[in-house]
């Protein structure tokens, strides 16, 4: 009789994709994972790219699958790697994103006042004490307590699993070519010297094409303006809920995520209670509560509801500088002739930036090891733009039908 070692995902990006029977797959079968299921991977992108419906479970099941490969090319390379510190790596790579909310960072912003990294580390605490200490190694890789440094630059570094797969699935998944990367040529250009991960020489032109790609995907998917406006509007949305709900309204909405926006200022639930309810939420919750709310008597909320619903989204613009006061209250006198009294200007009109740097080269840098044995930064031996520069873009959002508005 042939005993079966490993579960086969058929996975659209790379194939089939092997995950060995035991706690790694006890993970993915645990409800804490299985919830990545229901949350998008690139939340409210499909507005604007409609391929863009794949879960944090596909990613978080294709960076186990680069972390095993990457595994697989440094012990051939000498790298002495345990059984115990490969499935420690696995399993926090594997879960790196379980503590994210419905929508990406939408709630982190209105309802939940963690940072997802955050209770990321407090659902891995938990699922240790689940699975008896089985967790230890990996939290402290994860949490980069463990003393093989390279180990925790393959899960959170320049270039680690992360960021590998979420390149090369975005792309595919959006259809935006120029975020392609060549990430088997660079799994198989990866090294440690001196216990941190290094590139090998011959892998310098794909890191720099890495770097370019990222840039390009930043500025084209995650922060394209009409990704920006439709997350701006979600979360004015849940702030107006979370206000009307502060002040008796009673409003239609799903359990678990009333239990956030009828919670008191001041409360300070425990940490178990409140991963009770966060554990229950995903993006059904959400896109529930703005069903209901698209017929909901509070003009602001209605107004923003059902511009998700239907993708009547508003209008952002980009400036080069932080945006005036002379043209904030310029957009206010015309958004509020057209609302009325009743509407709430806050929430109808809203400014701010995003920012994003290609490369930092003043943290942790992407070092090339050269035949001789040296090694240097990719700063400083490539002969290629990094676009190491922080780029900020300010933005101004305001409806943008005023005359169609209802």
């Amino acid at each position: 009789m042939t005993i079966k070692r490993s579960k086969i995902f058929n996975d659209p990006v790379y194939g089939f994709v092997s995950v060995p029977y035991g706690l790694i797959l006890d993970l993915i079968d645990h409800p804490y994972f299985q919830r990545l299921r229901r949350i998008r991977q690139l939340g409210l992108a499909s507005y604007v790219y409609p391929g863009a419906l794949h879960t944090r479970f596909h990613h978080a099941i294709g960076a186990l699958h680069l972390m095993q490969q990457s595994i697989e090319v440094l012990r051939s390379k000498g790298v002495d790697i345990s059984d115990e510190e490969a499935q420690g790596a696995a399993a926090a790579i594997l879960l790196h994103d379980i503590g994210h909310g419905p929508f990406s960072h939408a709630l982190e912003h209105t309802l939940v006042n963690m940072h997802h990294e955050d209770l990321s580390s407090v659902l891995m605490e938990d699922l240790n004490r689940h699975f008896g200490g089985s967790l230890t190694l990996a939290i402290d890789i994860f949490t980069d307590r463990y003393s093989k440094k390279f180990l925790h630059q393959l899960v959170s570094g320049q270039l680690d699993m992360d960021r590998m797969d979420y390149l090369n699935r975005d792309s595919f998944f959006t259809g935006v070519s120029e975020g392609v990367i060549g990430y088997d040529r660079i799994i198989k250009m990866l090294a440690v010297h001196e216990g941190e991960l290094v590139v090998e020489e011959k892998g310098i032109y794909s890191i720099e094409k890495f770097l370019i790609a990222r840039r390009l995907m930043y500025w084209q998917v995650y922060l394209h303006k009409t990704g920006v406006t439709a997350e701006q509007m979600l979360i004015h949305t849940l702030q107006r809920a979370r206000e009307l709900a502060l002040q008796g309204k009673e409003l239609e909405v799903p359990r678990h995520l009333g239990w956030f926006l009828y919670r008191k200022p001041g409360d300070a639930p425990s940490i178990d209670e409140l991963m009770r309810h966060f554990t229950q939420l995903d993006d059904t919750d959400i896109t529930a509560a703005i069903k209901y709310w698209s017929e909901d008597s509070d003009l602001t909320l209605s107004w923003l509801s059902r511009g998700l619903l239907n993708r009547r989204l508003m209008r952002l613009e980009w400036h080069d500088y932080p945006i005036s006061p002379e043209k904030i209250e310029q957009v206010h006198k015309m958004v509020a002739a057209h609302f009325g009294s009743s509407a709430h200007l806050e929430h109808l009109v809203y400014f701010g930036s995003v920012s994003n740097r290609a490369y930092d080269e003043n943290t942790e840098q992407i070092k090339i090891l050269f035949k001789n044995n040296r090694v240097c930064p990719i700063s400083e031996c490539s002969d290629v733009p990094l676009f190491t520069k922080l780029v900020t873009k300010h933005f101004i959002c305001y409806p943008k039908h005023l005359d169609s508005a209802s």
